[in-house]
């Protein structure tokens, strides 16, 4: 395999999948000339993502999983 081909890299591709599905569609028509105004769409979309749940991590969101990892907690 080839490096930097999407078999390699998958968790990457699919963070800018969605990316490009959910985030910049939210954007889709609005012209942000400030790069903190985008920023602060940026850290919106981050707080929303990371805190809803993922079907992939069995109905934990991103945060609650990476706590479990770090922290060795289960969930109830």
């Amino acid at each position: 395999m080839k490096p930097r081909t999407p078999r390699l890299n998958g968790k990457v591709e699919r963070s800018h999948r969605i990316d490009a599905e959910e985030f910049y569609r939210l954007l889709d028509g609005v012209v942000i000339d400030d790069s903190s105004t985008f920023d602060d769409k940026l850290r919106e979309w981050k707080d929303y993502y990371n805190h809803r749940p993922h079907g992939g991590l069995g109905g934990q969101n991103p945060y609650e999983r990476l706590r479990q990892k770090t922290t060795g907690q289960t969930q109830a």
